[in-house]
């Protein structure tokens, strides 16, 4: 699908579909770096532009996996990457915002990628402790300097997103979207949409879990952040199991996977989406892209919305200590 149709986040153009890297790095067990660099190069290939990162993934890993892979398909590329997070892994979370951290930060990014800008840079989680018009405001002298070109927030609510955007435009709204995640829905989504700021939705497939590939945890790395996140806890999995049973059977009346069928909901949110789904694997990967042919009628919609209620997955998405830092 080299013709693969293009979204708009504020005033950036992208594919309607980007590639999530952090499991290249981060969160899923050991990786291979020769494979990852191989599926970003068929991402590429199949018109996926939008390659999503942070520095906190594999602590600088996955961005100087990103900038191997995109050296010499630089133009290629739309390069969205994070800052924020201090913390080393399995550490309570903790953030930085201030003027001087969001400076050091971008430098360390820039030289871990090997580029000489940012196209969407993100801050990964608010820094309470930190006015939003501080950080927005270092931010913005990044893309004066022409080292960053577009500026994104991630996890931030409401109230948040406007402060920033009257500092400066800011381009997308990175967060947690998917059948089982639908927080952002009731007022952030709307404020986003008021201001002409664009909707990255991570983890679009419940982590994996919306694809009916987990049934349990057995099988899955020690070290697999899934262990440690509630919704797979015992009882709480057993129960969202339920939801993907009927996301199947659905899946399967429309001749398409239960993840194509998830990924299609939220890719039908609007024109203003783009879901990053992630994967290390080029099976995966065209298994997400196909999604985008999946047309889904009203009466579908709705039942896939019935197959999943909002506000009856079990289990919070993170535990207590990481939730602090997702604004409602």
């Amino acid at each position: 699908m080299t013709g693969m149709p293009t979204r708009r986040l504020g005033e950036l153009a992208v594919s309607a579909q980007g590639l999530g890297c952090m499991g290249m790095s981060h969160g899923y067990g050991a990786a291979d770096d020769e494979q990852s660099i191989a599926t970003i190069h068929r991402a590429l290939d199949l018109g996926v532009r939008l390659l999503d990162t942070s520095d906190f993934y594999g602590a600088g890993h996955n961005e100087e996996l990103i900038g191997r892979a995109v050296a010499g398909r630089r133009d290629e590329a739309v390069i969205a990457t994070k800052f924020g997070f201090v913390n080393r892994i399995g550490e309570p979370a903790a953030v930085r915002g201030d003027a001087a951290y969001v400076r050091q930060a971008c430098e360390a990014s820039l030289r871990r990628l090997g580029v000489d800008h940012i196209d969407l840079y993100y801050q990964h989680r608010v820094d309470p402790q930190v006015p939003i018009e501080e950080t927005v405001g270092a931010m913005a002298e990044l893309v004066a300097a022409g080292k960053v070109r577009h500026l994104g927030l991630s996890e931030a609510g409401a109230e948040t997103v406007r402060r920033a955007h009257a500092v400066h435009p800011i381009t997308a709204l990175q967060s947690e979207w998917s059948l089982w995640t639908r927080d952002l829905e009731e007022t952030i989504a709307p404020v986003c949409r008021e201001l002409g700021i664009g909707l990255v939705p991570f983890s679009p497939l419940g982590r994996g879990f919306l694809t009916g590939r987990y049934t349990s945890l057995d099988g899955l790395p020690d070290s697999d952040l899934r262990r440690t996140q509630p919704r797979f806890a015992d009882g709480n999995l057993e129960q969202n199991l339920a939801i993907v049973e009927k996301l199947t059977e659905l899946a399967a009346d429309k001749g398409v996977s239960a993840g194509q069928l998830a990924l299609a909901w939220v890719q039908h949110r609007g024109d203003d989406v783009v879901p990053i789904p992630g994967t290390r694997r080029q099976k995966y990967l065209e298994e997400n892209i196909g999604a985008l042919r999946v047309e889904l009628t009203d009466i579908e919609l709705a039942a896939i919305d019935a197959a999943a209620p909002a506000g009856q997955i079990a289990g919070t998405r993170y535990d207590a200590g990481s939730m602090t830092l997702v604004e409602g």
